[in-house]
């Protein structure tokens, strides 16, 4: 598979005319630079970060992101979006047709849905978790403003921070050396678990007093999602698609705001009432990111692409 990839990608013509299955619907990922013509093209628009925040991702990123959207999403029959926010900016940046964009949801896997308390004792057992924590999970990067998120926390009362740890999960990624190395001196009241395997997620959202997440842009933010379906209150960024993901279930604020961080963090942790108020929003929220109900729309969305 890959070598047919490379094949395709590196002799620039679209191969898979030739010796691809016929199909009726092809949905092109973006390691595809060469798609066939001879069917319905379609493709999935995850965000805009290479055009709104370019410096938050690799030169190569930022290459394979243009050409993506010149060779494909230009071309593609239909395209899916994964939130409203994501579509209007791709009609807003790259001038593509909004009609041809349609927004379908990620999909929340059920294990978020339905924790079991034996599942959260096995998880805090295995990480050490002996105190309430506030959480945060994602790629350690420039765009998901860990720097910010660690001075909004250190700002904090001392009886705050005694009281709640501060977790971050999640693997290194690029451009945040100074945050990964803050992160690793485990100091404040804050631990970095690097890499957490997936089966572990889902207790370890749901034991979270506090998700929170000050990304800079998401196209959808998911972390945040599968929050919500554990019913974990969250604090987000008043950005992009997030205040659309959240709506009225979770705290939001300006994620370039330290101030706004912190204060939002203290309301949080201050008021056992309003945790409990805003995870039971969350968790009613989140039944539009169900699984059932992406596959059914995505369904829905390949045969109109099929036989529009």
């Amino acid at each position: 598979g890959l070598v047919r990839l490379h094949l395709n990608n590196y002799s620039g013509l679209p191969l898979e005319d030739w010796f691809g299955p016929r199909v009726d619907v092809f949905h092109a990922s973006q390691q595809l630079w060469n798609p066939p013509r001879k069917v319905a093209l379609t493709a999935t628009i995850y965000d805009l970060t290479c055009w709104l925040l370019p410096e938050s991702h690799t030169a190569a990123n930022v290459a394979a992101a243009r050409r993506f959207a010149e060779r494909v999403m230009r071309r593609a029959r239909r395209l899916i979006a994964i939130s409203e926010n994501t579509r209007a900016d791709a009609v807003r940046i790259l001038g593509l047709p909004e009609q041809r964009i349609r927004v379908i949801y990620p999909g929340v896997a059920d294990e978020f849905f339905a924790v079991r308390a034996e599942q959260v004792q096995q998880v805090r057992a295995r990480y050490a978790l002996m105190r309430p924590y506030v959480l945060f999970v994602g790629t350690v990067e420039p765009r998901k403003n860990l720097a910010a998120l660690l001075d909004a926390w250190a700002g904090l009362s001392a009886s705050a921070r005694e009281h709640f740890e501060l977790i971050v999960a999640g693997p290194p990624g690029w451009g945040d050396r100074a945050v990964l190395t803050r992160l690793q001196a485990a100091t404040d009241g804050v631990r970095y678990l690097g890499y957490v395997p997936e089966g572990d997620l889902p207790a370890l959202t749901a034991a979270a007093e506090v998700f929170v997440y000050p990304s800079l842009y998401e196209g959808f933010g998911l972390p945040v999602a599968q929050a919500m379906a554990a019913g974990v209150p969250v604090l987000s960024s008043a950005v992009s698609s997030l205040s659309e993901v959240v709506g009225d279930a979770g705290v939001l604020v300006d994620p370039r705001s330290v101030e706004q961080i912190r204060t939002g963090l203290e309301r949080l942790l201050g008021s056992a009432a309003l945790r409990r108020e805003l995870g039971l929003r969350a968790a009613a929220r989140a039944q539009i990111f169900r699984w059932d109900r992406c596959a059914r729309e995505s369904w829905q969305f390949f045969h109109e692409a099929a036989y529009a």
